[in-house]
């Protein structure tokens, strides 16, 4: 892929997150009726802001396959309005921290409100790309992601950052778009597919290649679901679609022989 493809494919991105981002923000504080996803339980949407739930699209709850533990640091790639994070901020408590990094100014400032509203103050959100952490070495316990990566036209990067930020023996949790079989190439060379986590997805081995490579242990899918279990006449493609939750592991400092 291009520069210019990668570029275009950024900014489409960006527009279509910060709009969602508005709306979010428009819609609650009218008072509008937001049907919360399916994907967390009632309790869980008790915790955070309808603001947050209405910007919220992932495909997965990745914080509900985490195991997260008090006092952990835990990074969020693609925090959009904040609705993981601060799922995760109540789990690792007073004595962790929770960040999130998101490369659309809207979905910070709409998180970054969020998160006043809600008063934790274990949170914090940062402004950048995932393929270009604004974060130091060897720095997180536990990452998770929720249907971003699918958006990036660098995965590979993605994931050494990925593995770059976290502790030795830290884990990572993504929920993520995967192909079956490869898209047509009308559908995977257009930016408003890229951007409704489809044109993005690749398929399922290369992605988890993609893990291996970057240097991560025991890749592993915990969960699978397909996308569609029907379509329309001539959207055959969409069964191709596939919804997984991965974890990995980044392998523990080797220690210096005697």
């Amino acid at each position: 892929m291009s520069t210019l493809k990668a570029e275009n494919i950024k900014q489409a991105v960006q527009e279509r997150y910060g709009n969602k981002a508005q709306s979010a923000s428009a819609c609650c504080a009218a008072g509008d009726i937001v049907i919360p996803p399916i994907l967390y339980s009632a309790s869980e949407l008790k915790e955070v802001p309808m603001e947050a739930v209405a910007a919220s699209a992932g495909c997965g709850n990745p914080v509900a396959l985490a195991e997260l533990r008090s006092g952990e640091t835990v990074l969020d790639l693609g925090s959009g309005g904040g609705i993981d994070c601060f799922l995760a901020a109540h789990q690792v408590g007073p004595e962790g921290k929770v960040m999130g990094v998101d490369m659309t100014m809207d979905m910070i400032n709409l998180a970054r409100g969020n998160a006043e509203k809600v008063g934790l103050s274990n949170v914090e959100f940062h402004l950048g790309e995932i393929e270009n952490l604004p974060l130091e070495d060897n720095l997180v316990d536990v990452i998770i992601s929720n249907c971003v990566i699918c958006l990036s036209p660098d995965k590979d990067k993605v994931f050494q950052e990925a593995f770059r930020v976290l502790k030795p023996g830290g884990r990572l949790y993504v929920s993520d778009m995967v192909l079956e079989k490869e898209l047509p190439e009308e559908v995977a060379m257009d930016p408003d597919m890229w951007v409704s986590c489809v044109g993005g997805a690749e398929l399922k081995n290369i992605y988890l290649g993609r893990m291996d490579t970057a240097g991560f242990s025991g890749v592993d899918i915990i969960e699978q679901s397909p996308y569609r279990r029907s379509v329309a006449e001539g959207e055959e493609w969409k069964l191709s679609l596939a919804s997984v939750r991965v974890r990995a592991t980044k392998p523990s400092a080797t220690k210096p022989s005697a």
